[in-house]
């Protein structure tokens, strides 16, 4: 059976994304920062539900370097790595000074934003990569969002950092691509998540991508899953370096009277 390794995949679009690929039959090794309950008990729902083998492992994104021993341990518990994909975030105290208005941005915060959103994607394709070279090959993907390309209030922290993270993908691909590596980036717009739904304006924000959107809706965390899984897939064979937007139309702003 082929192996996910997937970063933050306790909630949201992680969630749905390890769901799906163990809805596919393939084994799930996901990571989780503070709530292990949660973790393990999501790991032993896939397993009975799916017949997969799903384990969850503790990490910190802002200490990507941890990535190397993470690994190691994946290794011990399972045969082989196919798939990696970057997708834990951080928000809270960790973003203070990255998440606000350009004129108040402090190097600490926006440095937390790019080594969870940047260098955590790097350090963990590298060890993916060794692993699927291995087995002569396999599939990356980056999440990434539209806030990159569309004016977000406050999001210019991890705006830039997104822009870097998809730049960062094209290079990975040139380079692994000889050694049937894959690499990618899906794109979101607003995602009907707990961590939007915690915003102060979210009611705003949804109100305004329903406006957006043709197909009048939020996106939901299944939206992203979907296109994670296909990339993964045969059928996607002959696609890489590429970004996905995933917005559901509101990156045109397709405003309706």
């Amino acid at each position: 059976m082929k192996t996910l390794v997937i970063s933050g995949a306790t909630r949201g679009i992680g969630k749905a994304i390890a769901t799906k690929f163990a809805k596919e039959g393939v084994n799930i090794a996901f990571t989780y920062n503070s709530n292990k309950e949660l973790a393990e008990k999501l790991a032993k729902e896939w397993e009975e539900e799916y017949g997969i083998k799903a384990k969850a492992y503790h990490l910190d994104i802002l200490k990507p370097e941890t990535y190397k021993d993470l690994f190691k341990e994946i290794d011990e518990d399972f045969k082989r790595v196919d798939f990696f994909i970057s997708n834990a975030i951080i928000s809270g105290r960790a973003v203070v000074g990255g998440f606000g208005p350009f004129m108040r941005l402090k190097p600490k915060g926006l440095c937390n934003i790019f080594t969870a959103t940047v260098s955590a994607f790097i350090v963990g394709a590298q060890e993916a990569a060794k692993r699927m070279e291995k087995i002569g090959g396999g599939s990356i993907i980056s999440l990434s969002s539209t806030g990159n390309l569309v004016y977000t209030p406050n999001y210019t922290g991890h705006g830039l950092s997104k822009a870097a993270v998809e730049t960062a993908v094209k290079y990975a691909a040139c380079e692994l691509g000889s050694k049937g590596i894959r690499v990618n980036a899906v794109s979101g717009g607003p995602i009907d998540t707990d961590a939007l739904k915690a915003f102060p304006n979210y009611e705003e924000v949804k109100a305004e991508v329903e406006k957006r959107s043709p197909l009048n809706r939020m996106g939901m965390p299944e939206d992203i899953a979907g296109i994670c899984y296909f990339l993964c897939t045969d059928e996607a064979s002959w696609i890489t370096g590429q970004t996905f937007i995933v917005d559901g139309g509101t990156t045109f702003g397709c405003t309706k009277d």
